[in-house]
């Protein structure tokens, strides 16, 4: 079923978006495209292909855990602009 120009601008309207004519129009033209593209996609057999969730089957590339020092709160704190004791002191954001 084409895309008419109606429908083109109800869905220009269903994003709030504006377009001029000539835009609306050549949308209509490309979204008919999509749609014969997307049709043509149809005739191909999938009869014995199996559903996937993810076209690329991936593995987890996580990391080991590993306790790994870290720098002392003095260190931490020696550049902040502005800080109270063994705190970062920040501007207030929310009201």
């Amino acid at each position: 079923m084409p895309v008419t120009l109606k429908d083109a601008k109800h869905i220009a309207e269903l994003a709030r978006l504006e377009f001029s004519g000539e835009e609306l129009e050549s949308f209509t033209h490309q979204l008919n495209q999509i749609l014969e593209y997307v049709e043509k996609l149809n005739e191909l057999d999938t009869e014995n292909v199996e559903p996937l969730s993810h076209p690329v089957e991936g593995n987890n590339a996580f990391r080991e855990d590993e306790l790994k020092p870290s720098i002392n709160r003095e260190e931490a704190l020696k550049n902040a602009p502005d800080r109270d004791e063994e705190f970062f002191r920040v501007p207030k954001v929310i009201g």
